[in-house]
């Protein structure tokens, strides 16, 4: 049931997925087994959402944003460190909505690039997503475009949430699912979803641990923002809005290191074919590394949230 008073609610997700499901892909699991990989076996489902339009799961708060809120003439402003810039410029070009995407200089070209087909106006501003996010600010308070905060929006939280909606429906006897965590809106908007009644664990970088010290000190504050995935998942703190969902539904994250997320991109293309960006690695790295090892039996979900690198080049000349 709906908590009395609270905003993201499993009903309202529901909501959301139907009104953005004309807009984005129903992306597919993969089920696999942990032996696979060189782990204990167990049962194994592997959610791809790098095949999502825009290359990541930001396209489902991008799509809620643009189709729930006002956008003036000016159009749209975000900042990113690449995938919300990128998602939103798709929902933008899509819907026909002028988009200014700001991104620090930390994004992959991978992910510039792909703003940049999508027809929005980029600029690069500063070393950290805390410079592109002050730029995207100034910007909105000139010209009056919407803002399109990339975690921390009530719509983005639920948008991200019908992952979970989705997931339930094509994987519903698991028992936890590993998220990676940046900003925190995908495992709030997750662990919304699901409201306690399997386990959420989210996964960061030992480099950008943002919600573990948001969880140690009782409020989201600033953490290290730095490391191999520092385009997706370094945004300084977590969200005011997702703390209080995530503090009571997935308050349990583990660690992972920069060597085993790169570890975990190399063994999903080996074995599975799976190109992941680092961010989109990093849940899966937790369990290639240790720092999540699930009981015998456990069903785990990994979420493989997004795939915009040039990790793999096809040189398309031979």
């Amino acid at each position: 049931m709906d908590a009395p008073g609270r905003i993201v609610t499993p009903q309202k997700i529901a909501q959301c997925e139907k009104l953005i499901r004309p807009h984005i892909r129903r992306t597919p699991v993969v089920e696999v087994d942990a032996s696979e990989f060189g782990l204990a076996a167990n049962p194994l489902t592997l959610k791809l959402e790098l095949l999502q339009h825009s290359g990541s799961f930001k396209a489902r708060g991008a799509f809620t944003n643009l189709l729930t809120r006002a956008v003036p003439e000016a159009g749209v402003v975000a900042a990113s460190g690449g995938n919300h810039g990128a998602a939103v410029a798709y929902a933008a070009m899509k819907l026909g909505k002028p988009a200014k995407i700001f991104v620090p200089s930390v994004s992959s070209p991978a992910k510039v690039a792909r703003i940049r087909d999508y027809g929005a106006d980029l600029a690069i501003e500063g070393d950290r997503y805390a410079d592109a996010l002050a730029a995207s600010r100034t910007w909105a308070e000139r010209t009056g475009a919407l803002q399109v905060p990339a975690f921390d929006q009530d719509e983005t939280i639920m948008g991200q949430g019908t992952l979970g909606f989705e997931l339930e429906q094509q994987a519903p006897g698991i028992d936890t699912v590993l998220v990676a965590v940046g900003g925190g809106g995908l495992i709030a908007g997750i662990a919304a979803w699901y409201a306690g009644r399997i386990k959420v664990v989210g996964v960061e970088p030992i480099a950008s641990p943002t919600l573990t010290r948001a969880l140690e000190a009782g409020r989201p504050v600033d953490a290290e923002a730095g490391g191999l995935a520092a385009d997706s998942l370094a945004p300084q703190r977590v969200g005011e809005r997702v703390f209080p969902i995530v503090r009571e539904y997935a308050p349990q994250t583990v660690l992972v290191s920069d060597e085993a997320i790169a570890n975990a991109q190399a063994v999903l293309w080996r074995a599975v074919r799976i190109v992941a960006e680092p961010g989109g690695a990093a849940a899966f790295s937790a369990l290639l590394s240790g720092a999540y090892t699930p009981q015998p039996g456990e069903r785990v979900a990994v979420i493989i949230s997004g795939g915009n690198t040039a990790a793999v080049n096809f040189d398309i000349t031979r």
